[in-house]
């Protein structure tokens, strides 16, 4: 089915702005910049008319909880959220998307592009007062390529920038040394590369390349307990019961603790949006929706009216889809999956379950995404399949001969728990019944479970999303090559693995792009290794005293220079 023309163009221009890292995905460089978000931060709390509240405690929800607190194990937007508040990289991401200083105060590259040299501030410092050192940032780049780190970090690859950091988390060298980083002194971080890569300043921001403090070696449960969780970011870990709260308290030791004005951060952990937006109208919560949280999909269209100056609708640089498990029964035949990614009505989907402008996905890049001289999507657009309710059946029979099937055998579609997640695969398993004559049975399944799940090629159909880690469309593509650490679909195919190597190796942005098309339609196109649904909307409220949240274009949100004001 068409996109609209009139909305494709809204998103487009929303998206326009956004150059930059967000982080998952959430996901580099100081070569643009990325949409400012929903405010921007500024001193205007602290005179004329505005005047900051006196209690800055900042409420808010996570419809679910975090399934780790180290950042070499994190891979998910819960994680993501919380981590920023605890912890800082190289460099950090502002309200317009920029790379400024963090934990580095300042850097060069040299001539070609293919070293960078990161000096630390003296005034950073772990929570526990110890100063935070170029030895960390190696000790922690150390842990996420460690072949020995287990379980494996599923980012590893996202540092395969550096210097021979693939063939050390690979075992084929085993002398850390000889990886592209190195502590020069305490102060001075030294970077060589593989190849020069534009982004790699942006990507020094992304939570895989947070540094961690020494004493976590050795203890593999640092991460689960808040007493040993010591940290460099603007808000420290205070108190944490499982499967209700979360609060994160200002950071006295942080060096740039007098520009962060909230005091606390509490986060309950609801996974309910019909509770969540209750406690947003009774006042309990100071922000609701995404991507931390989640609103009714069947309340957005009252809430247009109800809450106009605070609910916010944008598009975003993020693909929602479902992914087949190629190794599993039946979906290891391509037939097979290609009949069931034809035969549902996704406009249907936008329109009557979701409600939030999203857009239509027939491929897996999404708009907002660099290309060479305009957007990835407008230089290549997302046809690689249509939807053909008639043509679906004639593949599903074709498939099933191929696999000796006179029934498919039992299916199962796993989601993690979400009312909006449940409302689309009940929809979508609905037009598997009534197109295809399937029967799908639906799962839900607690968020670290369903991860797990996923990550262990443990189902058959599993609803998933990505969030852009930064803007350009390797973000999207390098995940699926062989073995890959966020590959968790068994997908392997020696043309795409080489497409991607060969993208990662040149400068030259035709190139590049030319390979990123061809990748794009091995995996989708010839393999439909994945099921494209929608092109995500971020849908949130927030209240209009709170300023300095920053939702950058991939979506990603960042509360570290949040604020209240009196109301």
């Amino acid at each position: 089915m068409k996109k609209s023309k009139s909305l494709l163009l809204l998103l487009t221009l929303v998206l326009a702005v956004g150059t930059l890292l967000s982080a998952c995905g959430s996901n580099g460089g100081s070569n643009g910049a990325a949409n400012g978000g929903n405010n921007t931060a500024s001193n205007s709390g602290d005179s004329g008319e505005e005047k900051l509240a006196a209690d800055q405690t900042l409420k808010i929800n996570l419809s679910a909880e975090p399934p780790t607190f180290d950042p070499a194990q994190a891979q998910d937007s819960q994680s993501n959220t919380v981590l920023k508040t605890m912890y800082e990289g190289l460099t950090r991401q502002d309200g317009s998307g920029q790379s400024v200083p963090g934990v580095a105060e300042k850097w060069e590259p040299n001539d070609d592009g293919t070293q960078y040299t990161f000096h630390l501030r003296k005034d950073a410092k772990w929570s526990n007062g110890d100063p935070v050192t170029a030895n960390d940032f190696v000790f922690a780049w150390e842990r996420v390529l460690s072949p020995e780190t287990q379980p494996a970090a599923p980012y590893a690859y996202q540092l395969y920038y550096l210097k021979n950091a693939q063939e050390y988390n690979e075992g084929k060298i085993t002398d850390f040394s000889q990886v592209g980083v190195k502590a020069v002194d305490d102060y001075t971080l030294q970077v060589d590369l593989v190849a020069p890569t534009p982004y790699f300043v942006g990507l020094t921001s992304f939570y895989t390349y947070y540094p961690v403090h020494p004493s976590v070696k050795d203890d593999p449960k640092w991460a689960v307990d808040q007493s040993k969780m010591i940290v460099n970011g603007p808000f420290t870990l205070t108190n944490w019961v499982k499967g209700s709260t979360i609060e994160v308290t200002k950071n006295e030791n942080y060096w740039d603790k007098d520009n962060i004005k909230l005091n606390k951060i509490n986060m309950t952990l609801v996974n309910s949006s019909s509770t969540e937006l209750a406690g947003y109208q009774n006042g309990e919560l100071d922000r609701a929706g995404h991507p931390n949280g989640e609103i009714p999909t069947d309340q957005i269209p009252i809430l247009r009216d109800q809450l106009k100056d605070e609910l916010e609708i944008k598009g975003i640089a993020s693909t929602y889809y479902y992914e087949f498990n190629v190794t599993a029964e039946p979906f290891d035949n391509v037939n097979i999956r290609k009949a069931f990614a034809m035969s549902i009505d996704r406009q249907a989907i936008v329109d009557n379950v979701t409600l939030g402008g999203q857009l239509p996905a027939f491929g897996y890049v999404p708009p907002g995404i660099k290309g060479v001289n305009d957007e990835y999507r407008n230089e290549h657009k997302d046809d690689y399949f249509t939807e053909n309710v008639e043509e679906a059946k004639k593949l599903l029979e074709q498939g099933m001969k191929e696999k000796g099937y006179t029934k498919l055998p039992e299916i199962t579609l796993i989601y993690n728990s979400s009312d909006a997640h449940k409302k689309v695969a009940l929809a979508i398993a609905d037009m598997w019944k009534k197109n295809l004559g399937v029967d799908v049975k639906t799962q839900n399944q607690e968020w670290a479970v369903f991860v797990e799940n996923r990550q262990n090629l443990n189902y058959q159909v599993a609803r998933a999303g990505w969030t852009a880690d930064y803007n350009d469309p390797m973000t999207f593509l390098d995940m699926w090559v062989t073995d890959g650490g966020n590959n968790d679909t068994g997908f392997s195919n020696e043309e795409y693995d080489k497409l991607i190597a060969e993208a990662k190796a040149t400068e030259d942005m035709a190139k590049r792009d030319e390979a990123f098309a061809k990748a794009e339609k091995i995996f989708i196109q010839d393999n439909m290794v994945v099921m494209p649904l929608y092109y995500y909307t971020n849908v949130a409220a927030e209240k209009p005293y709170l300023k300095g949240v920053f939702l950058d274009f991939s979506g990603a949100v960042d509360y570290t220079r949040a604020y209240l004001l009196e109301h």
